[in-house]
This record gives C-alpha cells, structure tokens and sequence, in this order.
C-alpha cells in the first residue's frame, strides 16, 4: 500500500528545503551587492564603468558566433551568416533567432542560479548581456515584447518566472508594450527529447490574450531546441503577428541537449 501521508510529508520537506535554498542564495546576493560594489559578477576583479563585469572575462564569454540567422544554432566558422540545413528542410515559424550566447561554462552557472534560486543579481547580469549584444536595428524592430509564460501550476510550484522577470525589465527599458499568452497544458520536462518530440509535445500549446502588432519579439531565458518558442510564434501568427522573432540570452548547442 502506498504510504501517502509519508510522501506528502516528503513533498512538503523538499519544498521547505528549497525555499530555504533559495532565501540564502537572496541573502548571498545582497551581502554581495553591499559589500562587493563594482565588482565583475564572474571573477570579483573591478569591474567596467556601469558594467557587472570585467573586460577580461566578457570577451571570456561563450558568446554564440557564428550561429545560423533563423534558429541560433551554433555554426563552425565556414558557415557564417549560411542557414542550417535544419532551417532549411524545416523552418521554423520566426524569421530571426537573437540568442548572443552559449548555455555553457559561467552562462549556465549563472541562468541555473537565476532560475532555480531566483537569484536576482545573476538576472540582472544576464539582462545587462542580453541588452548589450542587442543591436539599435534589433532593438528598434519589435512593435512589442512576448515573454514564454509558464502554466499556473508550475509557476505557483516554482514561485518564479524567470522570462516575465526579464521581459518586464527589457519592455521597460526598450519602450515596448509587454504582451502576455497563456499555456494551455502543464507539458512534462523537455529533457531528453529531440527537436521533433519536442514540437509534437508543444503543439497548439500557447494562445495569446491580446491581438497583436505585426512585429513580435518573443523572449525566454534559455533556447534549447526552439520547440517552445516555435509554438508560441504559431500562436502569435495566429493572433494577429505578421513577423515574429526570437530572442533568448543564450542557445544551448544541439549537441549538448
């Protein structure tokens, strides 16, 4: 017989725990703030004028070049500028991926620490990325800003939504309207899914609240395969969007998935 009262004792111990997780990585966060201003948020060497970095470890970076224009995937340099041949056979629903950088190395550290400990300084570290890798062409295109939203019950389960949290800030500063859908099905984890198994999964997964103008920026923190952003492109589309881009702060290589 399943012992129920055990494991919701145990659901409830883990929930504790990482809420204690997190309020000490908020807590690390502002003592780090207070006692290091100025500081490179990577190697606590001083820091660039209005920058939380360094010059030494941004050029360090894992930046996404060259990448394919369309989806973002990583390219070997021979390929710079060229389509993939996945974009090719297939592509996808938004005419533009702007992802400047790798899930890898201090980008990953830094997307788990915001995501999972709703770390508000690596947030505004990637924000601050994503914002200087943006072109006066890219940031001049979208007539409005689509964060991907998380169902209710996960949001409620996580108590944080990394990509509201960073397009709020980016509409803000952009002078953007934030437009907001809605995600009909609690998907499971993506992992270990391929780009195909990934779109199945997503199908007609998003629908949009308002109508929308006829440029559309999309943003998420992290794009793996662009199966969630494709679905909710679809959506845009459907809404009334007449172009839609992508954008992420960084890509995760296909063949790191």
């Amino acid at each position: 017989m399943v012992n129920f009262v055990g494991i919701n004792r145990l659901t409830d111990s883990l929930r504790s725990e990482m809420a204690m997780s997190t309020r000490i990585g908020l807590l690390v966060d502002r003592v780090l703030r207070r006692a290091l201003p100025g500081r490179c948020a990577f190697c606590l060497a001083p820091a660039l004028a209005e920058r939380p970095w360094c010059q030494a470890c941004f050029e360090g970076l894992p930046w996404n070049l060259p990448a394919c224009p369309l989806c973002g995937e990583p390219q070997p340099e021979a390929w710079r500028g060229r389509t993939c041949g996945a974009c090719l056979r297939q592509p996808p629903a938004f005419v533009r991926t702007r992802a400047p950088l790798r899930y890898s190395d201090e980008i990953a550290w830094l997307v788990r620490r915001f995501k999972f400990q709703a770390s508000p300084r690596a947030g505004t570290v990637l924000l601050a990325l994503l914002e200087t890798a943006l072109s006066e062409e890219a940031r001049a295109w979208p007539e409005a800003l689509v964060p991907v939203p998380l169902h209710a019950l996960r949001a409620r389960g996580r108590g944080f939504d990394q990509a509201e949290w960073l397009a709020a800030r980016l509409a803000r500063r952009l002078g953007l309207p934030l437009l907001r859908g809605r995600r009909l099905h609690d998907t499971p984890s993506q992992r270990g899914l391929d780009r195909h198994e990934r779109r199945s999964n997503l199908r007609g997964g998003f629908r949009m609240q308002d109508s929308l103008p006829a440029r559309v920026a999309l943003l998420d923190d992290v794009m793996t395969t662009g199966a969630t952003l494709e679905a909710l492109a679809r959506a845009c589309l459907a809404a009334g969007a007449v172009e839609v881009e992508a954008w992420a702060v960084a890509r995760t290589p296909l063949g790191e998935i």
